[in-house]
């Protein structure tokens, strides 16, 4: 499935819990309604989809690397993520992703858990990830960016 055109129109989000659920490689098993009403895409749209198809192009990719590298470690990640919908429209959450095990306590997916952000922090968020991109576009023109394929699992990142 592609991913729309961004568009800039936000859609707030006011309140409770988005879920979701994905496998080991960012495949999304399980979202529940408020997930859905939000992102704009069905639930035969969702399951089996990477994660990253919500992810937003404004939203520095290292962000998604160092939450990838921590919750591999077994640690919860929180951050502030910039979601793409499906008719192209934004919205901007805190999310939690934490590791999920099987009973054999293995790790066998994560669970993502999105509420609503604070409009001051939101702020201070939307300055911070500005001057991320615009590192990472300087980076990439002194050769010296991380290449796309060091990022692991890119499938995944973006579990927003």
């Amino acid at each position: 499935m592609q991913r729309p055109a961004p568009i800039d129109i936000e859609m707030k989000f006011e309140g409770g819990n988005m879920i979701t659920e994905t496998d080991l490689k960012g495949k999304i098993i399980y979202a529940n309604r408020l997930f859905m009403e939000m992102s704009g895409y069905s639930k035969d749209e969702l399951i089996g989809q990477p994660h990253s198809l919500i992810r937003h192009p404004d939203m520095p990719k290292c962000c998604f690397r160092t939450m990838w590298e921590t919750v591999k470690t077994g640690e919860a990640w929180e951050g502030y993520v910039k979601n793409l919908r499906k008719d192209g429209a934004y919205y901007w959450v805190v999310v939690t992703v934490t590791p999920k095990y099987n009973e054999e306590k293995e790790l066998c997916g994560f669970i993502a858990v999105r509420k609503p952000p604070g409009e001051i922090t939101l702020e201070e968020i939307k300055a911070k990830y500005q001057q991320m991109i615009e590192s990472e576009a300087c980076q990439r023109e002194e050769n010296i960016f991380i290449p796309e394929d060091f990022i692991a699992n890119e499938e995944f990142i973006a579990v927003s």
